[in-house]
C-alpha cells in the first residue's frame, strides 16, 4: 500500500517538462486548459494520498482506533516504515495548510489593494486609467463584482493609437477568458507540491498567448500586436518593475516576451494534440490510478484489523462466545 500511496508524490516532476512542450506547441487555449487540468489533478492526487499516509499514524492512537473498533494494530507494510511515513506526512500536511492560508490571504489582501488605488477613478467600459508615470497595464479582477482594465498614463504615452487598441483588446481577452481563475488554481497547486510550481510560468504563458491570439483576430493584424507587446514590454522595463501586484493580475507584458513577440510573427498555432498532450493525461491517469488502489487496500487493511476478515487475521486476540459465556453463568 505505501508504495502505491507514493507514485502519485513522485509523478507531479513528469509534469514541468511536459507543460513546457505543450505552452510551446499546441494552440494556447488547448495549452491552458490542459496544463491547468493536470496540475490540478495532480495536487489533488497529492494531497488525497498524503492524507491517507496520515491514517496509520492516526489509528495507532488509542482513542482514534476504538472509534473504527480496530481489534488489532492497522497493518500498512512494515511498522517502522508505515511510522515514518506517516509522521512525514503529517509534517508535509502542516507545512502545506500553513502555506494555503498565508499565501492565499496574501493574494486576497494584494487584491484590495489593488482594487482601492482605482476604486475613486471613474471608468468607461470597465477601463480606469491611473496617473502613473511608471508604464504599466493589467486586467484587475473582480472580488465580488466585475473586473477592471487598469492603463496607467504612462503606458498609454509610450504607445500609439494603434498599439493602445491592441493593449486593450488584450486585457479584455483576460477578463472574458478569467484567466486569473487559471492563474489561481496554478498557485494553489504549487503550493501543495515543489514540482506543481514550476508548472506556474507555462499556465501565466499560455494565457498570455492567448490573449495575444485574441487581441490579434480582434484587431486583424498580428504583425501589429506584436508590435505593441515588444513596445509595451519595453516601456515597462525602462518603467521598472511594479512593486505589490497581485499574480492574479495579468497584464500584457508578462512572461517570455520575446517568445510572445516570435510566436505572433508566425502562423497562427493550429496544432491540438501533441505527444505531451497525451503524456500528461497518462500521468494523471496514472496518479489516479494508484491513489485508488492505495485507498482501496488501505480500507481493506481497516476492515482486517476491525474483524471484519476472520481468515485474515494473524494472531488477533477471538472475540468471547456469547453460548460459551452464558454456560459459564449457568
Amino acid at each position: 500500500m505505501i508504495a502505491l500511496l507514493l507514485v502519485p508524490l513522485l509523478l507531479p516532476w513528469v509534469l514541468p517538462p511536459l507543460a513546457r512542450r505543450t505552452a510551446g506547441r499546441v494552440r494556447p487555449e488547448v495549452a491552458l486548459w490542459a496544463i491547468t487540468a493536470a496540475a490540478g489533478a495532480l495536487a489533488v492526487g497529492v494531497v488525497a494520498c498524503l492524507g491517507v499516509l496520515l491514517l496509520p499514524l492516526a489509528l495507532a492512537i488509542p482513542p482514534l482506533a476504538a472509534l473504527v473498533h480496530l481489534i488489532q494494530p492497522l497493518q500498512a507494510g512494515p511498522a517502522l516504515l508505515a511510522l515514518g511515513v506517516s509522521v512525514l506526512s503529517a509534517g508535509i500536511v502542516a507545512v502545506t495548510g500553513v502555506t494555503v492560508v498565508r499565501r492565499g490571504l496574501s493574494e486576497v489582501r494584494r487584491l484590495r489593494v489593488a482594487h482601492g488605488e482605482v476604486a475613486h477613478l471613474p471608468h468607461a467600459g470597465g477601463l480606469c486609467v491611473l496617473e502613473d508615470p511608471c508604464p504599466d497595464a493589467y486586467a484587475l479582477p473582480g472580488l465580488l463584482g466585475p473586473g477592471r482594465i487598469v492603463v496607467t498614463s504612462g503606458m498609454l504615452r509610450s504607445l500609439d493609437p494603434k498599439e493602445r487598441e491592441v493593449l486593450l483588446a488584450h486585457e479584455r481577452a483576460h477578463l472574458a477568458a478569467r484567466h486569473h481563475l487559471f492563474l489561481a488554481a496554478a498557485q494553489v497547486a504549487g503550493w501543495c507540491h515543489p514540482a506543481l510550481a514550476a508548472v506556474i510560468p507555462q499556465v501565466s504563458f499560455a494565457a498570455e498567448r492567448a490573449a495575444d491570439e485574441s487581441a490579434a483576430r480582434a484587431t486583424g493584424s498580428r504583425r501589429l500586436t506584436a508590435q505593441a507587446v515588444g513596445r509595451a514590454a519595453l516601456a515597462a522595463t525602462r518603467g521598472g518593475e511594479r512593486l505589490g501586484g497581485s499574480m492574479l493580475a495579468a497584464g500584457a507584458v508578462t512572461g517570455p516576451v520575446p517568445a510572445r513577440v516570435k510566436a505572433l510573427l508566425i502562423q497562427a498555432p493550429a496544432r491540438r494534440i501533441v505527444p505531451a498532450l497525451l503524456a500528461m493525461a497518462l500521468v494523471c491517469t496514472t496518479a489516479g490510478t494508484c491513489s485508488l488502489g492505495g485507498a482501496i487496500w488501505l480500507h481493506r487493511g481497516v476492515e482486517i484489523a476491525q474483524g471484519e476478515h476472520p481468515a485474515d487475521l494473524q494472531g488477533a486476540p477471538r472475540p468471547p462466545c456469547i453460548r460459551c459465556s452464558a454456560d459459564e453463568i449457568h
